[in-house]
C-alpha cells in the first residue's frame, strides 16, 4: 500500500458536508476536464454533473479524507438515475431491482491536489463492496473522458458512448460502463 493511501480514511458523507463537496466537485471540473473537453464543453459540464443529495440522504455516498482535507468523493445508488446532481434533467428516484438491474456508481470526483493517490480507487471498492452486499451482481456508471482510463483499469468495460446535451449546445460527451460485482461474502 502507498504512503499516500495510508492517510486516506473514507467515511460516508453527512449533510453539513455539501458545501465542500461542492467546491470539491467544482474545483474537480474545471481543471480535471481540461485535457479532455473544449473550453466549451468543461462549461456545460456543469450543467449535468453535480451532486444528487439523495446519495447522502440514502446513505450510499463516501467522502475520502487526506487528514483534514476532503480529497475525493464517490457513491452508489439503488435508484435508477444514471448521472447527474440536483439539478440535472430527467432523474428518476425508482429502485431497482438487484436480481435484474445493475447498481449504479455515481458522482465520482477527486480534487486536483489528491490525484493519483488512490481516492478514486478507495471510492470505487466501498461502493463495489456495498452494492454486492445488497445484492447487486452489476455496476454501471456514466464516466466522464477524463475517468475512463481509472474505471477501465479497475476492471470496468465500456458499454456505449452517449452524451448528455446542455442548454449550451454542447452535447457533454460520456460513456455508459460496467463491471460484474465479486459476491458480497456470506455471514
Amino acid at each position: 500500500m502507498s504512503e499516500d493511501m495510508t492517510r486516506l480514511t473514507l467515511r460516508l458523507a453527512k449533510p453539513e458536508d455539501v458545501p465542500a463537496l461542492t467546491a470539491l466537485m467544482n474545483a474537480a471540473i474545471a481543471e480535471l476536464l481540461t485535457p479532455f473537453l473544449p473550453p466549451e464543453g468543461v462549461a456545460a459540464s456543469f450543467e449535468v454533473m453535480g451532486l444528487d443529495s439523495q446519495l447522502i440522504a440514502d446513505g450510499t455516498y463516501f467522502v475520502v479524507q487526506d487528514g483534514e482535507a476532503i480529497a475525493g468523493c464517490g457513491g452508489w445508488s439503488r435508484r435508477a438515475t444514471l448521472f447527474g446532481g440536483d439539478h440535472s434533467a430527467g432523474r428518476d428516484a425508482a429502485m431497482l431491482d438487484p436480481v435484474r438491474d445493475a447498481a449504479r456508481v455515481r458522482a465520482m470526483y477527486t480534487h486536483p491536489d489528491h490525484t493519483r493517490k488512490g481516492v478514486g480507487r478507495m471510492i470505487l471498492a466501498a461502493c463495489e463492496q456495498a452494492a454486492a452486499g445488497e445484492g447487486f451482481s452489476r455496476a454501471e456508471m456514466a464516466a466522464t473522458m477524463g475517468g475512463v482510463p481509472l474505471y477501465e483499469a479497475c476492471g470496468y468495460e465500456a458499454i456505449e458512448p452517449f452524451t448528455a446535451p446542455t442548454s449550451k449546445g454542447y452535447d457533454v460527451p460520456l460513456v455508459r460502463m460496467g463491471k460484474a460485482l465479486t459476491p458480497a461474502p456470506v455471514r
